[in-house]
This record gives structure tokens, sequence and C-alpha cells, in this order.
């Protein structure tokens, strides 16, 4: 299998991404709202267990997009997504550490993570929005350190900057004709 036939059926079974990126979206919004109305635990629990969950609701969405949510079997780039979610995985025990140094650390050194994720995406689908989605992530984190802003902003700015994403990817995959 050629990276651009790969990289098309990988597009076409999880609709260029899109789903599992409004899905990570609502999980961040689900985490900034926990944040405002209950404890930072809490709202640190709700990204975690939400995000359990982010993979599964894509593919739902995929699916009632008339999408199969899975690759061919023989197609490489799955298991650089199988990687990169380990990769993800293992960063996340150094997250809640650090926030535990330093608790309005926690969602930008998020931010941080998942953008590193989004970066690799670019490879997997073939579109250079997720390098523009992922930088825009990292460089929130960022600034969100720098400027020492409130807790639940951070949540709030991986929401919008997904949400802003998601849509971007929505559009420009139901422009695709496929087969």
């Amino acid at each position: 299998m050629l990276i651009a036939d790969a990289q098309r059926n990988m597009r076409y079974a999880y609709f260029g991404g899109g789903p599992g990126v409004l899905a990570s979206a609502l999980v961040w919004l689900s985490a900034g709202l926990v944040a405002l109305t209950n404890s930072a635990d809490a709202s640190i629990m709700t990204l975690f267990i939400g995000g359990i969950f982010i993979h599964p609701v894509g593919l739902l969405m995929a699916k009632a997009l008339r999408r199969p949510g899975a690759h061919d079997s023989g197609n490489p780039l799955g298991m650089l997504a199988l990687e990169g979610t380990v990769l993800m995985l293992l960063c996340l025990p150094l997250v809640y550490g650090a926030s535990r140094a330093h608790l309005e650390w926690f969602f930008p050194a998020m931010l941080l993570v998942i953008g590193g994720r989004y970066l690799t995406f670019a490879t997997i689908y073939g579109m250079r929005i997720y390098w523009a989605c992922g930088s825009m992530l990292a460089c929130a984190g960022f600034l969100l350190v720098m400027f020492r802003v409130p807790f639940a902003v951070g949540a709030f700015t991986g929401a919008a900057i997904e949400g802003v994403f998601a849509a971007w990817v929505f559009w420009t995959e139901r422009k695709q004709r496929y087969g």
C-alpha cells in the first residue's frame, strides 16, 4: 500500500479524523465546566475519564456519517496511530505529577501532549491542518503558563481550538469524493 493510498483510506474511514477532534473538544468543554462548578481534581478526572471515550465516540460519529470507522487491515498507518496513542498515554503520569506541584500547569501540559499527538495526524491522514492544530494547542499551552491564566481557562482553550479545527476538518472532508 502506498502512503497516499493509506492516508486516503484513513481519511475515508474516520471522516478525516473530524469526529475524534469534535469528541475531544467536547471532553475539554466538559472539563472546563466541571472546573467552574466543582473542584480542580474533579475537572482533571473529567478530562482523563472523558478521554477514554474520545475514540469510541469518534467511531460512532464516523459511522453516523456513513463512514466505516475502521481502516483497512493492511494499512500501515494504523500502527502509527496506535503508537501515537501509547506515547500520549505514557505522558499522562508526567502531566498529572506536574499538576500536583503546580495545579495550574495541568491543562497547559495536556495541551502540549495533545498538540504533539495531533502532529502525527498530519501523516496519518495526509492533512496539513493537523500541523496547525497541534501547533496551536502547544503554543496555547506555553502561553497559558506564561500568562498564568486561571485553571479553567486552559480547558476552555483546548475546547475552543479543537472545536474550530473539528469544524474545519468536517468542512474540508465533506467536499471529498472517495472511490
